[in-house]
């Protein structure tokens, strides 16, 4: 997607996603290097910020193969002297933690910001946490804004930030924040603060960090950390309202000030008493939080996530010997899961308050809609993956594990595949699959992973596999694009961030490299051919005790048809013949297909505006009963394979 609204013209008012809104935040400041590793909710960032730089020539913007190193980049081009940023889901976090925590001991020669989209409520996540603390971990300050209008001014406060102190600086920002779209007034963008140029200039005891470094730098950390509280405790991010001399202080930390403030009105306390909003909670402003809680009687948290602020807030007041009773999400008053809602700090504000008050009651609405769970896309290549993969694994006579991964291809824990026995974390196939296969009695672990997350992080796994001779099945469903996030490039796609031509990875390649002796490649919307090929590889892995790899390579079907759109290229949709139906429901119920719909008699038809064209439905009819509505156009089945991000 372009979000062509992050070169808007200066001085305008424009309606933007939080996430675009914090991309213009960057250019406005001037970064020079970008890099991110798409992932929901923070993947619009880098998406506008590559749209920019392909219609500015600056900044440097790049998809990385995965976290690590993104940030890594990113804090390579900070050391060169060029203000820079690396955008990642909470979760990739984990995977770039060991540079991150390095970041903080040496410092940065030019602003670096690292944006952490948080997911509370797990809207498209594994876990819900809160990165917060890793700002407290590591001493990294964490900028946190107030909502989505917010967003453009607090990046670009957290450069000044980390301009100022020479720090990395964590940008916290979360599903609501990213992915409301809110107006937001333009400033200027100065082209040559985009040039990405810079000089690396060598500094042997701060950019190398043995022991004997180290040991100095953790003390200049230490103090630095103490002198960025107290510059956030007159920071203008966090100010207070209302009166000075009430027995309250609600704390609103980040969006938490939002809900706070609607509390509050909506119990007709607001103006009545005294409101903190604190968008540096890490380290806390701590003076300033002394001096609002001194003398009061109650003091209630409302943050996003883990209650941060207030558990640090309460060891500071102890120390300090403030006696007021202090209440949020450490002690119930607020629930700890999910994303905050008004409904959610409402009663446990006005319980804290000794305030009566219940939730109004909800209309009630009645519904006729028919359920609707999450499947694969109609003409998705997986879907014909998993089809012929269960058909090989029954032929084989093996009791599988299937093994999951981070992608589209997750549904396939639902019925009717029921084919991801687990789904922990990127590469988390293979690395599991690698225990299991040491262990499991009379079991043949399968790892399905996908094109992009077997770049990102299945290749250590897979160099594990051969080294220590694991008996597994690994099964690469390459539908040439990072799919799930909105079809961004990877390292097997052979296109950059900026739309350059580059080099084409392939999982092959890199299989044969290792060491693994068996090796094949097959077309995903070929349902026999996938499935000879799936039964020779277990066969393989059985009589040899090896690991085995296979690419079923086919795009990704809303790739396929975007690009035959723009090549004048259409694609034939099918039809029943229903005297040949034997409504069987093979289509429908085995294979899945929701533009295969059936009849009261069981037999089934096509809805046209469903069907995509795959021919897959007509590859598993025991009668043939399906046919195209006209002989496809041989360039739209080349497209089908081929189709890649532009």
């Amino acid at each position: 997607m372009a979000h062509r609204e992050v070169l808007s013209e200066p001085g305008k008012r424009i309606l933007m996603l939080g996430n675009v809104a914090i991309a213009r935040g960057a250019l406005e400041y001037g970064i020079g290097f970008a890099s991110a590793y798409p992932g929901t909710p923070s993947s619009e960032i880098v998406e506008a910020l590559s749209y920019a730089a392909r219609k500015l020539g600056r900044p440097y913007v790049e998809w990385s193969v995965n976290e690590k190193v993104a940030l890594e980049a990113a804090y390579g081009a900070a050391l060169t002297g060029v203000a820079s940023l690396a955008a990642m889901k909470h979760v990739g976090v984990n995977v770039a933690a060991d540079p991150l925590f390095s970041s903080a001991y040496t410092g940065v020669e030019a602003p670096f910001v690292v944006v952490s989209a948080d997911d509370p409520g797990m809207h498209s996540s594994q876990n819900e946490q809160d990165n917060r603390w890793y700002g407290v971990h590591a001493y990294i300050p964490v900028v946190e804004p107030a909502g989505a209008q917010e967003a453009k001014r607090a990046v670009i406060e957290a450069y000044h930030i980390s301009e100022r102190f020479h720090s990395p600086v964590i940008l916290r920002s979360t599903t609501r924040i990213g992915h409301t779209r809110v107006p937001v007034e333009t400033g200027e963008i100065d082209l040559e603060k985009l040039e990405p140029r810079g000089e690396f200039r060598k500094n042997i005891e701060r950019y190398t960090l043995i022991p004997a470094h180290a040991r100095k730098l953790r003390v200049e950390l230490v103090e630095k950390w103490e002198e960025i509280a107290e510059w956030f405790s007159k920071h203008p991010l966090n100010e207070a309202e209302g009166p000075e001399d009430s027995s309250v202080l609600v704390v609103g930390v980040g969006l938490g000030y939002t809900y706070a403030k609607e509390a509050l009105r909506e119990l007709d306390l607001d103006g009545k008493v005294r409101l903190l909003k604190i968008q540096t909670p890490v380290p806390p402003p701590s003076r300033l939080l002394l001096e609002e809680a001194e003398g009061r009687d109650k003091v209630f948290f409302v943050e996003e996530g883990e209650p941060v602020v207030e558990t640090l807030a309460k060891s500071a007041f102890y120390d300090a010997g403030i006696k007021a009773r202090v209440a949020g999400k450490s002690n119930g008053y607020i629930t700890k899961i999910g994303e905050l809602t008004l409904d959610k700090v409402l009663p446990g504000l006005a319980r804290f308050l000794g305030i009566e008050y219940s939730l109004p009651d909800k209309p009630k609405v009645t519904l006729n809609a028919p359920p609707r769970p999450p499947v694969l896309c109609p003409g998705c290549p997986y879907r014909a993956v998993f089809y012929a993969l269960r058909r090989a694994v029954g032929k084989a006579r093996v009791k599988p594990v299937y093994t999951g991964d981070i992608g589209c291809y997750s549904l396939g824990v639902l019925p009717p595949f029921e084919m991801q026995d687990t789904i922990v974390e990127m590469g988390g196939s293979i690395g599991l699959a690698n225990g299991m296969a040491h262990v499991a009695e009379d079991q043949v672990p399968i790892a399905i992973i996908g094109d992009s997350t077997f770049f990102h992080a299945g290749m250590p796994g897979l160099a594990n596999a051969v080294y220590n001779k694991a008996p597994m099945l690994v099964v690469v469903l390459d539908n040439r694009t990072t799919a799930m996030t909105g079809h961004q490039p990877h390292p097997g796609v052979g296109v950059t961030a900026m739309g350059e031509e580059t080099a084409e990875l392939d999982p092959r390649r890199v299989a044969e490299a290792y060491g693994i002796e068996y090796v094949a490649l097959t077309n995903a919307f070929d349902i026999k051919g996938q499935e000879k090929v799936f039964y020779e590889a277990l066969e393989y892995v059985k009589k040899e005790r090896k690991p085995a790899l296979v690419v079923a390579r086919g795009a990704c079907i809303l790739l396929a048809i975007a690009n035959a759109r723009r090549a004048g290229v259409k694609y034939t949709v099918y039809t029943v013949d229903e005297d040949k139906c034997i409504a069987c429901g093979l289509c429908y119920k085995a294979f899945n297909c929701p533009a295969i719909i059936p009849k009261e008699n069981g037999k089934v038809y096509i809805d046209p505006l469903l069907c995509t064209g795959c021919g897959e439905c007509a590859q598993i009819c025991p009668v043939n009963a399906f046919k195209p509505v006209e002989e496809p156009d041989p360039e739209w089945i080349k497209i089908m394979a081929t189709a890649k991000p532009r």
